[in-house]
């Protein structure tokens, strides 16, 4: 290891609660305006055309999830492999990492978007929807499917941008498309009229958007120029990026499995219930929304984090990775505390804001609410723990950890409590999932900063 590199890059040298700020507060508004795409649409749909249209976009989710985690395979992968070569002074290697990085972000999308356009009905009768919704659902993401290369370029490209050391540009392309899709959803859903297809529409013009301006990154990256042998697939680089990238990519790929369970579980058990087969299934999608909302705050001080421990493991400055995680997991912790307390104490004027309903749909969107996000205030520890041991390139960890919550625990959960409980059991098996999976981590992190420790004196 060179130690001029290493002075001379302020990843290695800068004061480290300095270095969070600047790259958190970026990730967290990028990827709180990656939430704000679902939740601008759930909002005007949620107005326009009620609980079946809000039911409709819960149907298409699973789809948005399998897009960010290509996004974040090959993102976060080929970012964490960029900070790690650049951190042991290997800089003409690392630029490889991004060209194959951004090649393989818009190839990905394009078969995506070709295997949802073929199979678009079966995929979403697959997914939970009733024949009621199905109609309003296939409208919908027979549109949002045009623009899956884009928002995968754009999701997985900022994670490239924020490594070459500019996460203000990287909030900027997630922030530009939120704002253009916001604008245009009223004037597409209210002004022509365009219902599900005016969403559609808004939420794809607004992705292309993003996604032009990660291009127009890469064509003058900092950290070296980009050539045609930089942006060709080859596999020594793709496999140890996408190695890396696997824990978040299965992570959402969890997520996804267990969406897919739990909107069959709630129109199964909703049909058995009170409730009916669509209430749950609405209120279930706007909560998990919400909840993704809170957990991008998460998310993005772990993001903020990931050049910071990566470099200065790879450097092998033990003491500034300790801080940087300590620091990462106390303002985390603060934003659960707050989050825990909004879920518990307005639950129905949350969810109110996203259309009117029925007596009956309120009260059970503020039972869900108040159970299913109960353990809300350790929820940071999971995504943390798991973007951390990817980072220090131990993806093997990271995997695990990102699998804990949704295959470990919740999945099994929400089969096996429904039969006892009836729907009430979906609801019981999320913050049992959240608690298990908080210990987890917790007893992961220690051991491996006891490691460090030992490492720095040895």
């Amino acid at each position: 290891m060179n130690d001029t590199q290493v002075m001379k890059n302020p990843l290695g040298t800068a004061p480290v609660g300095a270095l969070l700020r600047k790259f958190a507060i970026p990730s967290i508004i990028a990827m709180m305006v990656g939430a704000l795409y679902n939740i601008v649409d759930q909002f005007f749909i949620g107005q326009s055309i009620g609980e079946l249209g809000n039911a409709a976009t819960n149907v298409a989710f699973p789809l948005n999830t399998s897009c960010t985690a290509i996004a974040l395979l090959l993102g976060i992968g080929s970012a964490a492999a960029f900070n790690l070569n650049m951190g042991r002074g290997n800089r003409e290697k690392a630029i490889y990492y991004i060209g194959n990085a951004a090649t393989l972000l818009f190839g990905f999308g394009l078969i995506l978007c070709l295997v949802t356009e073929i199979f678009l009905e079966p995929m979403l009768v697959f997914f939970g929807s009733p024949e009621e919704v199905l109609g309003y659902a296939i409208e919908y993401v027979r549109i949002t499917a045009i623009g899956f290369p884009f928002i995968i370029l754009s999701n997985g490209g900022t994670h490239l941008v924020r490594a070459d050391g500019s996460p203000r540009y990287s909030m900027l392309c997630n922030l530009s498309g939120a704002v253009i899709n916001t604008i245009l959803d009223p004037i597409f859903i209210f002004g022509l009229d365009m219902g599900m297809s005016g969403a559609a529409l808004a939420t794809i013009l607004g992705q292309i958007f993003a996604g032009l301006m990660v291009m127009q990154y890469l064509r003058h990256f900092k950290a070296g120029k980009l050539t045609a042998g930089h942006l060709r697939p080859q596999k020594e680089i793709a496999g140890y990026a996408m190695g890396l990238g696997l824990a978040p990519f299965l992570n959402q790929m969890a997520m996804m499995v267990v969406q897919v369970v739990m909107n069959n579980s709630l129109t199964w058990y909703g049909a058995q219930s009170i409730y009916g087969e669509s209430i749950p299934l609405a209120c279930s999608g706007i909560i998990n929304k919400v909840g993704f909302l809170f957990f991008s705050f998460c998310i993005g001080i772990a993001q903020g984090m990931q050049p910071i421990s990566s470099f200065n493991y790879g450097a092998r400055q033990y003491d500034r990775v300790k801080k940087v995680l300590k620091l990462s997991l106390l303002s985390g912790s603060v934003i659960c505390i707050i989050a825990f307390t909004l879920f518990q104490l307005f639950p129905r004027q949350i969810i109110g804001l996203f259309g009117d309903g029925s007596e009956l749909y309120f009260a059970f969107a503020e039972r869900y609410f108040r159970i299913y996000l109960f353990f809300t205030f350790v929820n940071n520890l999971q995504p943390l723990s798991s973007t951390f041991f990817t980072s220090i390139g131990m993806p093997g960890k990271g995997t695990f950890l990102s699998l804990t919550r949704q295959i470990l625990f919740l999945l099994p959960l929400i089969v096996i409590f429904p039969l006892l409980l009836g729907i009430d059991g979906i609801m019981y098996a999320g913050p049992i999932a959240d608690f298990f999976a908080a210990v987890i981590a917790a007893a992961m992190l220690w051991n491996q900063v006891q490691k460090m420790g030992k490492e720095a004196t040895a």
